[in-house]
């Protein structure tokens, strides 16, 4: 969380509610002089040979790595997720890094047969990138955009959220210190009103890669069609869990909790829609209550807390007014009380599918047990949203798993598993939730533009 007085920002500890730093907040001057370092130093880094470029990449990554310990525990603090949730996202940053360092050297491009000629495809950097970061996984989603910007090619003017811009403005002195050079990773910690609306605005941004809400995404769509400016949004989730009765019951219900009250289920791809078919409601509950109970909620230095705090003391108030005195808690978990902005894990049985509960992206620890009644009331009510981020299907029936994969409209699909992101594999939504890809190597056609040159024979 952060308070304001003037141009003064006070970052908040959410486990505390004390002060952890206190910031000058960057105005539409600061991203002006951004743009202009980075639109300066663009001709240069472009001209890096690729495997040069490589090798300051893996510097990033090999200094990330030598830092981990006091990353996470800086974002730890300034996000309130648990400290081994923290080591393992630093840890995967790095990695991030050291992926796109092999990639300077492989942005191939066609050859294709054509009469009296060549013809030959050539992926071209686009220039200074803006991008905008949300304040739940700070450092990771940074990275998922940085290092496959960088090498391509290109320039970089990164925004971090206003209640978590600590571990991006670390990044920055990270870089430079590995060898990249001045200008060409630029952070500005800024009102989103302000900076990111500058940024999207400003006519010598070629794109803009933003994470956050939908609604903003929305906004930024709109501004980013009045220059034809390229964009890449990973947007909200409301995903879905579907567990069928032939499924390994106990582990789905084990691995449900996390995959819903993670960061304290502040996450885009939580599985907040748990679809259970309906001869299993009662046997998965029974199992999902005793996970439920044993979720450690607490202090995120503990290296034994699971779930950390919400945010803000705002975002808790949004949580709580999805939970009155009609709403159908099935399971509650414990949560402290006191200092911090504290939330307990909450399951919420029988829902239907067109309640609010089960619409909107509540962005905290707030699961929807749904019943369904046969594979194609499943897919159904999984497709009845807005959105397509991730989702789950767990069913011992390998052919189901499939069809089911390949009838939900989402993105990213885990069969018997929860996880959403690898380094190496393409992430991001169907829908509403999003537009483009990031990680893996499809990231990088969302950071060059195709070029075509004939060479007449």
């Amino acid at each position: 969380m952060t308070t304001s007085t003037q141009n003064l920002v006070k970052v908040v500890e959410p486990a505390t509610e004390d002060v952890l730093a206190e910031l000058h907040a960057a105005d539409a001057d600061a991203a002006d002089e951004a743009v202009a370092r980075a639109k300066t130093a663009f001709p240069a880094w472009r001209a890096v040979e690729p495997a040069s470029r490589g090798a300051i990449l893996r510097a990033i990554g090999d200094a990330i790595e030598e830092r981990l310990e006091d990353l996470a525990r800086l974002e730890t603090r300034n996000v309130g997720k648990p400290i081994a949730d923290s080591r393992g996202e630093v840890g995967m940053v790095a990695s991030v890094f050291r992926y796109y360092a092999g990639a300077p050297e492989r942005l191939l491009g066609d050859t294709i047969p054509v009469a009296g000629g060549i013809d030959m495809t050539f992926r071209e950097p686009m220039g200074v990138v803006g991008m905008i970061v949300p304040w739940n996984f700070p450092l990771p989603i940074a990275s998922w955009k940085v290092a496959p910007a960088l090498a391509a090619g290109n320039t970089i003017v990164l925004k971090p959220a206003e209640l978590t811009p600590l571990t991006a403005l670390e990044l920055e002195k990270i870089a430079v210190d590995a060898g990249l050079p001045e200008g060409v990773l630029n952070v500005v910690a800024g009102p989103g009103r302000i900076v990111g609306e500058r940024l999207v605005e400003h006519p010598d941004v070629a794109k803009i890669a933003f994470t956050g809400s939908t609604a903003v995404g929305r906004r930024i769509g709109e501004l980013a069609a009045q220059s034809i400016k390229r964009v890449t949004l990973e947007l909200g989730g409301k995903s879905a869990n579907v567990v069928f009765a032939d499924a390994d019951l106990e582990r789905a219900a084990a691995a449900a909790p996390l995959a819903v009250f993670g960061n304290a289920g502040q996450d885009c791809c939580a599985r907040s829609r748990i679809l259970v078919e309906r001869t299993a409601v009662d046997r998965f509950l029974e199992l999902l209550e005793g996970a439920v109970r044993k979720l450690r909620v607490g202090d995120p230095l503990d290296e034994s807390t699971e779930m950390g705090p919400l945010i803000s003391a705002e975002q808790r108030e949004k949580v709580a007014s999805y939970l009155d005195d009609e709403a159908p808690v099935a399971i509650r978990g414990e949560a402290p009380e006191g200092r911090g902005f504290w939330f307990p894990p909450i399951v919420l049985c029988p829902v239907s599918n067109d309640d609010r509960a089960a619409r909107e992206e509540i962005f905290g620890p707030v699961a929807a047990v749904i019943p369904f009644d046969d594979e194609a009331d499943a897919i159904r009510i999984a497709n009845d949203t807005i959105y397509g981020l991730s989702g789950s299907i767990w069913t011992e029936n390998g052919a189901r798993a499939l069809r089911v994969a390949r009838a939900l409209e989402t993105g990213t699909i885990s069969i018997n598993s929860n996880t959403s992101v690898r380094v190496s594999t393409p992430f991001g939504g169907f829908k509403q939730s999003g537009v483009g890809r990031e990680l893996g190597p499809h990231a990088l056609e969302h950071y060059t533009e195709l070029k075509n040159v004939f060479m007449s024979t």
